[in-house]
């Protein structure tokens, strides 16, 4: 479960956002930043830092705004732009056939199988449904803020948009991997 990490800067800003909007944005920025800073140090390539760029992005252009304009109608609406902004990094990525969840199945997978299409499909699969999460999240937001629902319905859709990404993308990879195990031909002793 450490894709979750990437996580931290969201939650950090959501945390704080809660006392202030500026405040959040800094604090998304700076741990964004930190764990970037610190992955880059261990030598993860960027290929598999694509979350923790797009985070850093969003945060530099959300906070520009929270310092210049503190009264911007955005600080009112933050939840729904930063997961429409997660949303179409996932589906960005999926568009330019690099899948923001390749770089970190690499970190995870022995090289000879990452030219192999079973591998590219399955993070097509896992990347699509970070993006559905993401976008169900945003687009359920989105109307609860218009309708004015109870915060446990906002929530719900949180726990539902992260949940069922992150059971898929436990799940997907070792049904793969199984399918691929079943495929091979049995290994046979030598005669002696």
């Amino acid at each position: 479960m450490g894709y979750l990490r990437g996580f931290i800067p969201w939650i950090v800003a959501g945390v704080v956002s809660s006392f202030d909007w500026r405040w959040g944005a800094l604090g998304g920025l700076v741990s964004g930043l930190l764990l970037l800073l610190q992955d880059r140090r261990r030598g993860v390539g960027l290929d598999a830092l694509v979350l923790e760029i797009s985070t850093v992005v969003y945060f530099v252009v959300v906070g520009a705004v929270a310092v210049t304009r503190p009264d911007s109608s955005l600080s009112d609406h933050t939840d729904v732009v930063s997961f429409a902004w997660l949303a179409a990094t996932a589906w960005g990525t999926l568009a330019i056939r690099q899948p923001f969840t390749l770089g970190i199945a690499r970190r995870q997978t022995p090289p000879e199988y990452w030219d192999m299409p079973e591998f590219v499909r399955v993070n097509n699969h896992i990347t699509s449904a970070w993006g559905a999460g993401f976008t169900f999240i945003g687009v359920s937001l989105a109307v609860c803020g218009a309708v004015d629902a109870p915060a446990w319905v906002g929530i719900a859709a949180h726990v539902v948009g992260l949940v069922g990404p992150a059971v898929f993308t436990k799940v997907r990879p070792a049904r793969a991997q199984a399918r691929l195990m079943a495929a091979q031909p049995p290994v046979t002793p030598a005669p002696r």
